[in-house]
């Protein structure tokens, strides 16, 4: 049952979120990272709400590159400015609840969105938008088990190692490929659960580059040709459009014949095409933009001292090659 959050109204003059009613709030949406398409839609997201609230200002900022110390420092220095509110994508979520218990202390209103923080730690953030992740790993994992109903060897890519959200969709996807629930995420290695084993080398860690990503899944194909399955937690596989074609083109009958299956996470624009061009297999994806949109507005509220809903879930699209035409929300 989703609790109900009530954010601490801000009182004037005194702490570093609070405004004066003739000033924009300064609503800071921090991603992984600055080079990432994923990334870019919830940035549209966070402008599109500035451009419709003349009261919000939209403050996207995050590391060049997946540097997770880099994203510390940036919410350090947002706390430091006196920020009116912080969404955050943590890529580490120990080291980030750190980090945000000091703009718990200054008074600023802090909530999570794409990534969350451990179980532990939520009491410092008012709320999360954006997957539920464990989902995402669950129906990566259908898809697999519709392709190869007798199982078969699978490698699994993540993002970063301390990434919540990345470790949730693992468990999603170990847990529902063997046939078992309750575990703690990243979950166990598979063995034979459910007719699956998870080969030698992987999870490959990727640590959301794409060219690492990329890299990863050319030398697992050549090292393993009997191989069942490669399946992905996020779009990094695939954002590099023309190196991930190269590294799958020359396996695309196998993908055709069901022999070998390609399924990754996310659904933007590039890996759209790959899967209408076979060269994916499936993909599940989230819904970006809205979580940058609806970030701006949630912050607003916290700032405003209104009650807000944790979690706050954004939805999934789930596409194979049988609707890739219509499996979008709209």
């Amino acid at each position: 049952m989703k609790k109900m959050i009530a954010a601490t109204v801000l009182t004037a003059l005194m702490l570093p979120g609070a405004v004066h009613a003739q000033d924009k709030l300064k609503l800071a949406l921090v991603p992984k990272a600055m080079n990432n398409p994923f990334f870019d839609l919830a940035r549209d997201g966070c402008y599109k709400a500035q451009e419709e609230d003349a009261s919000i200002e939209c403050v996207y900022i995050g590391p060049g590159e997946h540097t997770e110390l880099e994203q510390i420092q940036i919410v350090q220095d947002l706390i430091s400015q006196g920020v009116n509110g912080i969404a955050v994508a943590p890529s580490n979520a120990p080291a980030m609840a750190k980090a945000l218990k000091a703009a718990s202390d200054a008074g600023i209103p802090v909530m999570t969105w794409d990534s969350d923080l451990l179980e532990a730690d939520k009491g410092l953030r008012a709320t999360y938008v954006g997957t539920k992740n464990y989902d995402i790993g669950v129906n990566l994992a259908k898809i697999a088990q519709g392709l190869h109903p007798d199982g078969g060897t699978v490698c699994l890519q993540t993002g970063g190692a301390a990434a919540a959200n990345h470790n949730e969709r693992l468990l999603g996807i170990r847990e529902t490929l063997g046939g078992s629930s309750g575990g703690t995420p990243p979950g166990n290695p598979l063995a034979g659960e459910g007719g699956w084993t998870e080969i030698a080398g992987c999870p490959l860690i990727t640590d959301d580059d794409g060219a690492k990503a990329v890299q990863g899944l050319t030398d697992i194909l050549a090292a393993n040709p009997d191989l069942t399955a490669f399946i992905s937690t996020g779009a990094f596989t695939q954002w590099n459009d023309n190196a991930y074609r190269q590294a799958v083109e020359p396996y695309a009958a196998e993908l055709a014949s069901g022999d070998l299956s390609v399924i990754v996470a996310d659904t933007l624009p590039m890996q759209m095409e790959q899967l209408s061009d076979g060269l994916s297999n499936g993909q599940v994806g989230q819904r970006p933009f809205e979580m940058g949109y609806k970030a701006m507005f949630i912050l607003k509220d916290l700032v405003n001292g209104t009650a807000v809903e944790d979690p706050i879930y954004t939805g999934l699209d789930v596409c194979t090659a049988d609707n890739a035409a219509d499996c979008l929300a709209q």
